[in-house]
């Protein structure tokens, strides 16, 4: 039997110099700034980079879609006090009903990007009138004759919805 070496690490004085294999570089001087506030400015940069890619909300995603789409008369009620069911219902207006279709598709489209599953789609097939469900949201996309016709925003801004 032969006896097992112990294991240590030991590195040769040159590989602790050296910039490549792990060992400390030289720092360069910047134009009168000193050091600490050099470390100070690469350790902020990351913060301030996570901040600008923070992720959106859903609102802001479905309001941001609605524009995109050219949307007509967007209106973003908020619903918290009068129904458990979803905390904002928007109700905006195509201007045909191949628009209307296509609104809601690339809202659902988005939303998908963004993380949120949509949970329904309904009225699709029509396009007169398409709901669709987000849970914290409830759109609703019509034609403007259908949007009059049912008056939603009258009915969830008065507080009629007993």
């Amino acid at each position: 039997m032969t006896a097992k070496r112990p294991t240590t690490s030991r590195r040769r004085a040159s590989d602790a110099k050296s910039p490549g294999k792990g060992g400390s570089r030289p720092t360069r001087a910047v134009s009168g700034a000193p050091a600490a506030r050099r470390t100070k400015a690469k350790t902020a940069a990351p913060a301030a980079r996570k901040a600008a890619k923070a992720k959106p909300t859903l609102r802001d995603v479905v309001l941001a879609a609605l524009s995109e789409l050219k949307a007509v008369n967007v209106k973003a009620l908020d619903v918290r006090g009068l129904t458990d069911i979803t905390d904002t219902m928007v109700v905006a207006s195509g201007t045909s009903d191949r628009h209307v279709k296509s609104i809601a598709e690339r809202v659902t489209q988005r939303c998908k990007e963004a993380g949120f599953r949509p949970y329904g789609i309904e009225g699709e097939r029509d396009g007169e009138w398409v709901l669709l469900d987000l849970q914290d949201i409830v759109l609703h996309v019509m034609l403007p004759r259908v949007r009059e016709f049912y008056a939603l925003e009258k009915l969830w801004e008065s507080g009629a919805a007993a």
